[in-house]
């Protein structure tokens, strides 16, 4: 990417059901009940956050960041445009043509293919769209569901990096997932 190039924009992806728009300043309460969630967080590699001040520093920082760095945070939303999870590409490697994939969702919406669907429309921007051909995810082995997703959308467990996380006093294991663009297997429409 030209260093002198303006920022491209983060697009709007629309699903059947799930719509990825760029995180707002007005999404701090919704991302707070996110990030602030106990279950949510049981994976992640910090603890749940304790103050609504958490959401909107984490908000401003990302649209701070994005003046400099290229990446896509999405805020997933369905018809209400009220965000119930997130997804996002970040580290993203020109040079290299890969990035980074990470992603939350309530759990009132767990088990609805909302996930698949979030995932599925970030992954078609990036083989599409950026032109990337590989995408990585970073997945504590104990969150059975998330690598079944993984798995479900062509992703390969490709290692593991023992206590690679100290949270909340634990030590958590990540295992590493790679995508490539000619291995991804977008599910089809109904």
């Amino acid at each position: 990417m030209n260093p002198h190039a303006p920022m491209p924009s983060i697009p709007t992806l629309a699903g059947t059901r799930v719509r990825l728009r760029a995180l707002r300043t007005d999404d701090a309460d919704a991302l707070w009940l996110l990030h602030g969630d106990p279950e949510v967080m049981r994976y992640w590699s910090h603890p749940p956050w304790q103050e609504r001040a958490q959401a909107l520093a984490h908000i401003e920082r990302m649209q701070r960041e994005r003046r400099h760095t290229e990446f896509y945070p999405w805020a997933a939303t369905l018809d209400d445009d009220v965000l119930v999870g997130t997804c996002s590409l970040f580290a993203l490697s020109r040079d290299h043509a890969r990035a980074e994939l990470g992603y939350a969702l309530r759990p009132a919406y767990w088990r609805q293919g909302l996930a698949t669907q979030m995932l599925t429309l970030a992954l078609g921007h990036a083989f599409t769209a950026l032109g990337l051909l590989r995408i990585e995810a970073d997945v504590d082995p104990l969150n059975l569901a998330s690598c079944r997703l993984l798995e479900r959308l062509g992703f390969v467990r490709e290692g593991l990096l023992r206590e690679r996380w100290r949270v909340g006093g634990a030590t958590q294991d990540s295992a590493l997932y790679g995508l490539l663009a000619r291995d991804w297997r977008a599910p089809s429409r109904p």
